[in-house]
């Protein structure tokens, strides 16, 4: 037998490193060639890593969180033959000194069952304690859910004629035993406390560790408020004729095409509005005090997933026609659920579009995606009674809520940005008009 070092291996150009997100193995599990032991995360993108040969987990190198530099040693197996590593060898951690142990441990021994000393007294009943210790109950049950009383047949008897619920009636015996002198205290101290509410006092905090994509998602939007001056400017848009024409489009529409949904009429109205204003194009280096003006435009549509939340980006929207931006949202869509999205299909927007659908609200603050210096939010669309000069009528009204960089952006920018966006979506015609 021998040993096997895995060393996490280059997971992009350029990388020197990579967070531990995830482990799929443990000391002591047998795995197979191609097994994956882990997962790991640079900018956006997770990388899994196999096992390259068959073996049992010795030792694994870093904790879930950690920032692990290419090339170090992740995982030790124990394998049929010599493995990679010679005797003497320091490859990787001896097996008595594993890293990163919460607890000093004399020698690892992975099929021994670790002592859990915690777990004793969360098994023990409340009314097993000393009555001194023991807090009389006057609300709620006094012993776990599921915890059978212990009772001799007299006391549950007398409990049954009397509809007393011995869940709820606090045992002074050996091992919270009931007897009839606790039935008796009980009753005294009011018929309203054998009522059962189901409510309960909770007292437990929980401590998650903030890794993978949610710890990245906190350092970007602590950079963006940290750095970014916001302004936020609310306009409400009638897009009943823009609803009127997607519906038409969607129900004449060639079978190759995809629907129609409000995003591919907005990038278009986007890109003739920034045509007209194209410092809203932009990316701030703040440190070296200059703007970067972009030419093509590069629209990043922050999308939920159940990992959090991405920014898959729409590349050149202004070479792309309606139909085309939308079978590019659809995909970028797809593969930003999955998981399967690039690291060059998450990085490089020069804009963003950031919409809640259904959930979007009445107005929202986003929050720039820095270094950009503007965010259009799309809030849902509803129907209103707007007064038309002689009566009020039904229409379908939605607000965008869009932030700027104050600092390169006057509100007055902002302002013409929104309202051309407003008149196009408005007269959905004129986003067809060169």
């Amino acid at each position: 037998m021998g040993e096997h070092v895995i060393k996490l291996p280059d997971v992009g150009e350029g990388v020197a490193e990579a967070e531990l997100v995830e482990w799929h193995v443990k000391v002591g599990d047998l795995v197979r060639e191609d097994t994956v032991l882990a997962a790991v995360m640079t900018d956006k993108a997770t990388v899994e890593i196999p096992s390259p040969v068959d073996g049992e987990i010795l030792w694994l190198g870093a904790e879930i969180g950690d920032t692990v530099a290419i090339g170090s040693p992740i995982v030790r197996l124990k394998v049929a033959g010599e493995g990679n590593v010679k005797a003497g060898g320091g490859d990787a951690p001896k097996a008595e000194a594993p890293a990163k142990s919460a607890e000093p441990k004399a020698e690892p021994q992975p099929s021994a069952p670790a002592p859990k000393p915690a777990e004793a007294p969360a098994k023990v009943s409340p009314a097993a304690a000393p009555k001194a210790a023991r807090p009389a109950s006057t609300s709620g049950a006094p012993r776990a859910e599921g915890e059978k009383p212990l009772a001799s047949p007299a006391v549950r008897l007398r409990a049954k004629e009397a509809g007393i619920d011995l869940r709820q009636v606090p045992g002074s015996g050996p091992a919270g035993r009931i007897s009839h002198e606790d039935i008796d205290a009980f009753v005294a101290r009011g018929p309203q406390l054998t009522r059962v509410t189901g409510l309960a006092r909770k007292d437990g905090v929980e401590d998650i560790k903030v890794v993978g994509l949610r710890r990245k998602i906190a350092e970007k939007m602590s950079l963006a408020k940290a750095r970014i001056p916001h302004i936020t400017y609310v306009e409400e848009i009638d897009v009943t004729s823009l609803e009127e024409l997607r519906a038409t489009l969607n129900k004449d529409k060639r079978g190759d095409r995809p629907k129609l949904t409000l995003l591919p009429f907005l990038m278009r109205a986007m890109v003739k509005a920034i045509a007209e204003q194209p410092n809203l194009n932009a990316l701030f280096d703040d440190e070296a005090g200059i703007i970067h003006q972009h030419e093509g435009i590069h629209i990043g549509i922050a999308a939920q997933t159940p990992n959090g939340l991405v920014v898959p980006v729409v590349k050149h929207a202004e070479a792309r026609d309606l139909w085309d931006s939308a079978v590019e949202v659809n995909r970028l869509a797809d593969a930003a659920k999955a998981g399967t999205a690039s690291r060059e299909e998450l990085s490089g927007s020069t804009i963003t579009i950031t919409s809640l659908g259904a959930m979007g609200g009445v107005a929202t603050t986003p929050v720039i995606n820095y270094p950009e210096v503007a965010i259009v939010g799309v809030n849902k669309i509803m129907m209103r009674p707007v007064w038309d000069g002689t009566q009020f009528v039904p229409r379908k009204m939605m607000n965008l809520s869009s932030s700027f960089d104050h600092r390169v952006i006057d509100g007055w920018d902002a302002a013409v940005f929104v309202q051309r966006i407003k008149a196009l979506l408005e007269t959905p015609a004129l986003i067809f008009v060169d």
